[in-house]
């Protein structure tokens, strides 16, 4: 084992002084923190809550800071508060209307559902979850990158996988490694390890909050709750001092969560998936309900923006971000183990946790408030966008409004991360994209899946190339200055023309292909159809105005003896200067006409 660490530590060490230098400028990131509507459109200028904005106030949460006014974390999560007033004690908090009792009622009934429902393999993995340190659990985020992480850091944890016979009455707690830490902050992953300690500084406590609200876990709500037992010995003897309302293991996890998707932003959806595992474990063990889950995530994306906003943090996460990047160069991902390879599972997971499918009994027609800061999360997500631009996305891909308890006045609460990463959920202005390859990872290459509506255009500059995947509406029309855009859906392209100035337009779909209004081409731009099957057609809706370069790449299929017809528009005005084909059978040959674009048989 030493040995392997040792090797481990060596090609980490080597691959350090290798790209140490290239590194310092990749994602270069933004301190501009975006402050009044000066700066921006008025849609995504943000809004003071209560205690102020929480990334400048979020030291306020202490226990000393008892209200919503005083203590900027309470006003985070205070959306609850159109639905619940806290009580003096423990059990004597009040519903407001009936319309927050079917919320409420919801809410509980959602645990009895899970709890008794729930298999031993669930309940093994809650109990885990529990009694390990948080920060061990959000490893698992990391996936492939996982092991070698936890070799680096010497990452420890007392609590075995197997659960002990005794623990239905004994309570076990997690004493980390061989120096008592969950990880050593002097190891070549140790900027990580310092970033995610702090998240979860000393202002990270959920405990003013669980004062403050007064709201009880859901056993005390109901005995048809049912705790895991091995968790029985966990339960906090003093009510007063063990309230639900928000949940703090969600909370922790959370924060290391979005701690290490910051560090290594390749496994920033992963990261978040897992966080929203966490959370829902503490359902599933019966300690907390959906709204404690709901609230700590809340209170963890406030409170991990607020840290990475502090000018005090600026070396340690640029630090966090090159270790972050070194080790995913240095580790070999062969027969490595990752739980969230499947995207659409990981998106179904979270978002599902976003609400719990809560009722939605408020205002539905509510605008998007993107809090003061909030962009810093996509800080190393999207590096080669503005702080502007990831407000926009942020706006862009809120959750709806009418879930009361998500409606605190700054905006925390509607965020969603998940979608954010996916890009614009629509083009509410004019975008231009500007991505330089020679940065690496997602400056060479990123995929939006999200679908784009607004009025906006998309401008396509640099040397990378940006994928667009969604069924997509804006109708500004699509530019390519410089680099690639690939259309990955049929309607992908939007309904606005498209002019490809420089570089290239590729589109790589099973099926057809449509723009949706005129294609310009010009003499410096490149046309890239990929052709696997009879049904592929790259359709213009409009006048085709073309010029520069056809290329055509064709699998192996069986075409017709006499012609295909691989592109078509509506009206042609010149023609391609140039076509190269690979793949073709020598048998067939690529002609380009005033009809459209053909294989044909020689």
């Amino acid at each position: 084992m030493k040995r392997h660490i040792r090797k481990l530590n060596s090609l980490f060490i080597a691959t350090t002084l290798l790209i140490s230098s290239a590194i310092s400028t990749v994602y270069a990131t933004e301190q501009a923190i975006v402050t009044s509507a000066s700066k921006v459109e008025e849609k995504i200028a943000p809004v003071a809550g209560p205690a102020g904005y929480l990334v400048d106030n979020y030291k306020t949460n202490t226990t000393d800071n008892k209200s919503v006014q005083s203590n900027a974390v309470i006003s985070s999560i205070s959306g609850i508060l159109s639905l619940w007033e806290p009580g003096d004690s423990w059990n004597n908090g009040t519903m407001l209307s009936e319309s927050a009792k079917l919320v409420f009622d919801a809410n509980i009934q959602k645990c009895v559902e899970i709890t008794n429902n729930r298999t031993e393999e669930e309940g093994i993995n809650a109990y885990l979850t529990d009694r390990r340190n948080q920060n061990y659990s959000a490893l698992k985020g990391l996936g492939v990158y996982e092991e070698t992480f936890k070799t680096l850091a010497n990452v420890g944890t007392t609590i075995p996988d197997e659960i002990p016979a005794d623990a239905l009455t004994v309570k076990y707690s997690d004493g980390g490694n061989e120096n008592g830490n969950w990880a050593d902050t002097d190891s070549n992953v140790g900027s990580i390890v310092q970033l995610v300690n702090t998240f979860r500084g000393s202002n990270a406590s959920s405990n003013p909050s669980k004062y403050f609200f007064q709201y009880m876990r859901p056993f005390r709500w109901s005995t048809d709750v049912s705790v895991y037992p091995s968790l029985v010995p966990c339960i906090g003897e003093d009510p007063e001092k063990d309230g639900g309302f928000p949940s703090g293991h969600t909370n922790a996890g959370y924060l290391a969560s979005l701690a290490l998707a910051y560090s290594v932003p390749e496994r920033f959806q992963e990261c978040l998936t897992n966080a929203s595992s966490i959370g829902n474990s503490r359902i599933v063990a019966g300690m907390h309900s959906p709204l404690d889950v709901i609230g700590g995530r809340i209170m963890a994306t406030a409170l991990a923006a607020a840290t990475l906003n502090d000018p005090e943090n600026a070396e340690l996460k640029e630090e966090a971000l090159k270790q972050g990047k070194i080790l995913t160069l240095s580790t070999s991902t062969a027969n490595a183990q990752d739980s969230y390879t499947n995207y659409n599972q990981n998106k179904e997971d979270y978002e599902a946790r976003l609400t719990y499918g809560l009722p939605q009994t408020g205002d539905t027609t509510k605008p998007m408030v993107v809090p003061k800061g909030a962009e810093v999360l996509l800080e190393t997500r999207f590096p080669y966008l503005d702080a502007e631009q990831r407000r926009w996305i942020l706006y862009s891909t809120g959750i709806e409004s009418g879930y009361e308890f998500l409606d605190d006045t700054e905006g925390w609460g509607r965020l969603n991360l998940f979608a954010a990463s996916d890009g614009y959920g629509a083009f509410d202005t004019d975008v231009t994209v500007n991505m330089d390859s020679t940065k690496g990872v997602f400056s060479a290459e990123d995929t939006w899946k999200n679908d784009i509506s607004g009025e906006g255009s998309l401008t396509k500059d640099g040397n990378g190339r940006l994928i667009l995947t969604g069924n997509n509406t804006y109708s500004g029309g699509t530019t390519i200055l410089d680099g690639n855009i690939t259309l990955a859906g049929p309607t992908s392209s939007g309904v606005g023309a498209v002019n490809v100035k420089n570089g290239v337009l590729e589109e790589k779909v099973a099926g057809s292909v449509k723009v949706q209004n005129n294609y310009t081409q010009e003499k410096d731009g490149c046309l890239v159809l990929n052709v696997s099957g009879l049904s592929d057609i790259f359709v213009i809706n409009g006048t085709a105005n073309l010029d520069g370069k056809l290329k055509v790449n064709v699998s192996s299929f069986d075409i017709p003896t006499d012609e295909l017809q691989i592109l078509k528009a509506d009206k042609i005005n010149g023609n391609f200067n140039t076509i190269e084909v690979t793949g073709l059978s020598s048998d067939y040959e690529v002609v380009s006409n005033d009809k459209g674009v053909f294989i044909k048989i020689k």
